[in-house]
């Protein structure tokens, strides 16, 4: 299994975050994952849609409705931009640290890694293992639940939104650096024992390997976008969600108030108490859900 792998942005991996509790609180189950955002003291109109790292270019060309919503801003804002020169792998070919993977894999999932990056310009020996899970997570959902061809080296679904808000002109405005994406992935698992890393690495190679797709719901019941966002449960992660929302938060409104924009972030972000939809609506602002489902 020889490709490129590039690692434009390494997805914060939120899987536990996005299928606690789906389909048991009392909040309505919206199918979609766009909504508008209107201001009864401003004539401006933006959207909030809510993405996933292991779709691409085909889910964001089947919603017409969202690509509507799209070219109707001037701006984009999303979790962060691809600065070249200071993207994932140029931050961690920069180490001087490399990892003893010797203690973390087995002989045989090793030589898997190996095979794996074998045409990647990113130094996997840099990689954490917390980094390389959050990888290796993200192209199961993309190999195994979505069936995505090897040789496909396509956009992930944030990226190709931003290549095409470039294509519309439109500003892109980034809510993080990646540097800071990748110094969160690690601290959030801080402290986590090094038999934990290796159990989590070998089984989701495993699952890689044998084409497992028991685990695959999350991806299945966002391409159905049967999704209850659990307004009123209280966020379980304040670290990756509740901080980095009231965080981003201040930066969306400097934006929404004059300016029409569509906002990409991943969809947790859009839940719980602590989420973006709830935020703006404790502000004033009106969230309408707007159907994205093709008839």
């Amino acid at each position: 299994m020889k490709f490129r792998v590039t690692i434009a942005v390494l997805l914060l991996i939120l899987a536990s975050t996005l299928l606690l509790g789906q389909n048991r609180s009392d909040t309505p189950v919206y199918n979609t994952l766009l909504f508008k955002i209107t201001n009864p003291n401003s004539s401006k109109t933006s959207y909030l849609f809510g993405t996933h790292h292991a779709f691409g270019k085909r889910f964001f060309d089947s919603l017409t409705v969202a690509n509507k919503a799209l070219s109707s801003c001037e701006i984009l804002i999303k979790e962060n931009l691809n600065v070249p020169g200071h993207l994932a792998q140029d931050i961690i070919n920069d180490r001087a640290t490399r990892t003893k993977w010797d203690k973390y894999l087995t002989k045989d999932n090793l030589n898997f890694i190996k095979n794996l990056f074998s045409t990647s310009p990113t130094d996997y020996n840099k990689m954490t293992p917390t980094e390389m899970y959050a990888f290796l997570n993200r192209h199961y959902k993309q190999q195994v639940c979505l069936n995505k061809a090897v040789k496909d080296t396509s956009q992930s679904l944030d990226n190709y939104i931003g290549a095409k808000a470039q294509q519309l002109n439109m500003e892109l405005i980034g809510l993080e650096t990646t540097q800071e994406q990748i110094i969160l992935i690690n601290k959030d698992v801080e402290g986590m024992p090094r038999k934990v890393h290796k159990r989590r690495l070998s089984n989701i190679i495993e699952k890689i390997e044998s084409k497992n797709t028991a685990d695959c719901v999350e991806t299945n019941w966002y391409l159905k976008m049967e999704i209850d966002y659990q307004l009123k449960q209280p966020c379980t992660n304040t670290l990756i969600l509740t901080n980095r929302n009231e965080k981003w938060m201040k930066t969306i409104l400097q934006w929404i108030e004059k300016n029409n924009c569509f906002i990409a972030v991943g969809l947790s972000h859009l839940m719980y108490e602590c989420g973006l939809i709830s935020a703006l609506q404790n502000l004033g602002y009106g969230i309408e859900p707007i159907n994205t489902i093709q008839n």
